[in-house]
C-alpha cells in the first residue's frame, strides 16, 4: 500500500481555519456516510474548523461585508487551500451550503465535541469558542487524522457558573430550557440579546473568547431567527 499524503495545515492556521480533520469515509459510520451521497472518486471529509480569535481577524483584514462574512471567507480560504496546496483534486463544498450535514456528530467523531449546560461544545483547550466552518467531500488521500482524546471538562465542574450566570434561568434542573432562554432574548434591554451571559461566565478556554465585534455578530444573527419565530 502507498504511503498516505500528509495533511499541509500551515495556510488554513495561519488563514484562521486552525482545527481541521480528516475523516476516511469507508470509516464513518453508516448513518453518517449515507447522507453524503458521495461520488465516484470521492474517498475523503475534511472537517474545518476554528477556534479563538484569529479567523475574526483574518475576515476583517479581508473586508467582506457581506450579509455571512465568515462563511464567505471560510469558502474562500477552502478554495484557495485546494488551488495553492492540493492542486489537481475534486472536492465539492457541502457546509456552508443546502445539504444538512451533522456537524455535531462529525465533531463527536473528532474528539472535538463535548456537551455543556449551554448546548454548545465544550473542551478543555477551547472551551466554547471555536465552531465549524466547512465540511468537505474530496478524491484526496491524507493519512486519516487521528481522534482527539480530550475529555469534557464539564463533569469535573463543581461550582457551574454557567447555570448562576444565566439570568433567564434557563439551566437549572439540569436541562436547558430553550423557550425560556429564547423569550428572555427577546425582552425589552435582555442582558443576552447580542451574546450569552453563561457561555461568558465558563473559565473553561477564557483566554480564547471572541471578540465582542464577533460576538455581536453571531448572536444578532441567532435573535434575528429567533424574531422570526416568534413574531
Amino acid at each position: 500500500m502507498s504511503e498516505r499524503s500528509p495533511f499541509v495545515a500551515d495556510f488554513l492556521n495561519e488563514s484562521g481555519l486552525n482545527r481541521q480533520f480528516v475523516f476516511d469515509l469507508s470509516a464513518l459510520p453508516a448513518d453518517i456516510a449515507d447522507k453524503l451521497a458521495p461520488q465516484a472518486g470521492e474517498r475523503q471529509l475534511i472537517l474545518f474548523g476554528h477556534g479563538g480569535r484569529r479567523l475574526w481577524e483574518c475576515v476583517k483584514a479581508s473586508g467582506l461585508t457581506g450579509e455571512n462574512p465568515i462563511d464567505d471567507y471560510s469558502i474562500r480560504t477552502v478554495e484557495r487551500w485546494f488551488a495553492e496546496q492540493v492542486p489537481g483534486h475534486r472536492y465539492r463544498i457541502l457546509f456552508p451550503g443546502d445539504q444538512p450535514i451533522g456537524l455535531q456528530a462529525l465533531g463527536k467523531l473528532a474528539g472535538w465535541h463535548h456537551p455543556s449546560p449551554i448546548m454548545v461544545g465544550v473542551d478543555r483547550e477551547w472551551g466554547s469558542w471555536y465552531a465549524y466552518r466547512a465540511a468537505v467531500i474530496a478524491d484526496t488521500d491524507f493519512a486519516p487524522s487521528p481522534a482527539e482524546e480530550a475529555r469534557s471538562p464539564c463533569p469535573s465542574c463543581v461550582t457551574k457558573p454557567c447555570v448562576a450566570a444565566c439570568p433567564a434561568d434557563a439551566l437549572h434542573g439540569g436541562q436547558f430550557d430553550l423557550e425560556r432562554c429564547s423569550r428572555y432574548r427577546l425582552q425589552p434591554e435582555s442582558a443576552c440579546a447580542h451574546g450569552c451571559r453563561a457561555r461568558q461566565a465558563c473559565p473553561v478556554g477564557s483566554q480564547h473568547r471572541y471578540e465582542d465585534a464577533q460576538i455581536m455578530h453571531s448572536y444578532s444573527r441567532s435573535l434575528a431567527v429567533i424574531r422570526q419565530y416568534y413574531r
